[in-house]
């Protein structure tokens, strides 16, 4: 059929309106604010009111005028504090003179307290020579001439032929992947400090000691693997010398953690070659629960397992299309969106049960009501409100699930926010040089979020780990290993964080 001038002209606005969308949804994702909260409409911007910096400022006249009070905000309550046990050290400050104004002899009475104050010392480093102690039986040589000689046993190093320590190699792990520093950077610290090391010293470490405690790495995933609900996501992740593979091509690094509500907290990464669902399934082999996630596709291969979709990734694409011309305008299936947050947000604390009886009660009506829009929405497919509404209906049945179960959380942001970490440390480390170094990152992430997790400090953990594994059999037993776990108080005990 032949279309006419108007259908064409109209098919053309169409087209722009939608290209439109897209330069502006573009723009805003390079040089806008990243945030997606909602911020009250009737509070001014400084920067939007051109009055604030043209107008003058009070004159007497309106200092004379009366003026209502407006309500004071609360104030808010410090965030700092000093941990309860941070070691004391006390300094008296004494008078220069010991003699009063008559030039008699003062005696001390007391003390007047002052100021508490912080003092920093940076650590310190030694060399520890060790030796062994040789004894001899002095009863026994003078019994048959002979000498009898016996020696200590000193403790196995922890790499053979090495100046490296527990303590030496806990330190390097935490400025890589606690503070994101790259062992590049960190080589003129040690220099500074009078340890003279190469980058690739400090990199056989890494991956040595990552070979270590990998049995332990294995245990924390059989553990997910039993834990009724956990939550996943994935990441690109550039490994340069990856067998079959260009060092352009992209690697992946995956992580599945626990919910809130799990007893044992763990958050594990794995290094992968591909995103693809062969990949998925081999992660979550011998996982039988459900699993909280986005809407990738690679998910789909996962058959016997019950996925439930994330309604933060639901929300932002409506907040993208609700904020497409720069500034945010509530659509009604935003504003739904909201409420749904707003009503979770007063549920956290609630046990399971309690938690699915609200959400039957008060969210499932703000859920149908969501579909119904949805539903009725006569969209371009291909705008950004028709991709969002795309988006959302090809995973309604997952997003449901939070209706069934109490434990799950509105969102996936748990797990979004394990791989956060990892991606503040990327942007740091850039790469892995090869797929041993890609699997030692994944090790020492899953090892330090997990004690973090866990309410214990991750270098205090490490160090415990090092000393202990180095210590064991080739082949530990499994009692051995779940001994270092870190909800295990009688290992962990000295690790325990001061942080709330």
């Amino acid at each position: 059929m032949t279309q006419t001038t108007e259908d064409l002209l109209a098919q053309a606005l169409k087209e722009i309106q939608l290209l439109k969308e897209q330069v502006a949804f573009l723009n805003r994702k390079l040089y806008g604010v990243r945030s997606e909260k909602m911020t009250d409409p009737n509070q001014l911007s400084l920067l939007e009111d051109p009055s604030v910096f043209t107008e003058p400022e009070q004159t007497g006249r309106q200092s004379e005028e009366e003026v209502v009070a407006s309500p004071r905000k609360p104030k808010r309550k410090r965030s700092e504090g000093i941990a309860a046990d941070l070691p004391v050290e006390e300094t008296l400050i004494t008078r220069e003179a010991s003699v009063c104004e008559h030039g008699h002899q003062l005696v001390a009475v007391g003390k007047h307290f002052v100021r508490t104050e912080i003092e920093h010392v940076p650590g310190r480093l030694y060399q520890n020579q060790i030796f062994e102690q040789t004894y001899k039986c002095v009863a026994c040589e003078e019994a048959d001439g002979d000498s009898h000689l016996y020696q200590a046993e000193a403790p196995r190093a922890l790499f053979p032929h090495s100046m490296a320590t527990p303590s030496l190699v806990a330190e390097v792990l935490h400025q890589k992947y606690t503070m994101a520093s790259p062992l590049f950077r960190q080589l003129h610290e040690w220099a500074r400090a009078g340890v003279l090391i190469s980058e690739t010293t400090l990199a056989n470490w890494v991956i040595g000691a990552a070979r270590l405690v990998q049995p332990v790495y294995d245990l924390l995933g059989r553990v997910l693997s039993v834990q009724p609900f956990l939550q996943g996501d994935e990441t690109p992740f550039q490994v340069l010398r990856e067998p079959g593979k260009t060092a352009q091509s992209k690697s992946y690094i995956w992580v599945k953690r626990s919910i809130k509500m799990a007893p044992q907290q763990v958050v594990f990464y794995a290094y992968g070659d591909t995103r693809s669902g062969k990949f998925a399934k081999s992660l979550y082999t011998n996982f039988s629960g459900v699993l909280q996630c986005d809407g990738y596709a690679g998910y789909n291969a996962l058959t016997e397992i019950d996925r439930a979709g994330c309604w933060a990734h639901v929300r932002r694409k409506f907040f993208d299309d609700a904020k497409k011309s720069g500034t945010l305008h509530e659509t009604v299936p935003l504003k739904l969106l909201n409420q749904m947050f707003a009503l979770e947000k007063s549920w956290t604390s609630l046990d399971a049960k309690v938690r699915r009886q609200q959400r039957d009660a008060h969210l499932r009506p703000v859920i149908d009501e969501f579909w119904s829009w949805c539903d009725a929405a006569d969209i371009p497919l291909k705008s950004t409100l028709g991709k969002a509404v795309t988006y959302a209906q090809n995973q309604r049945r997952s997003l449901n699930r939070v209706l069934e179960y109490g434990e799950l959380e509105l969102s996936n942001n748990a797990a979004e926010r394990a791989m956060k970490t990892f991606v503040i440390g990327r942007k740091n480390w850039l790469f892995a040089t090869s797929p041993a170094g890609a699997d030692a990152n994944a090790i020492w992430m899953t090892l330090i979020e997990t004690a973090k997790a866990n309410g214990l400090d991750p270098r205090a953990y490490i160090r415990l780990l090092l000393e202990q594994l180095s210590q064991l059999p080739e082949f530990p037993t499994e009692e051995q290993l779940e001994a270092c776990l870190p909800w295990n108080q009688t290992f962990t005990g000295t690790a325990q964080s001061t942080v709330a």
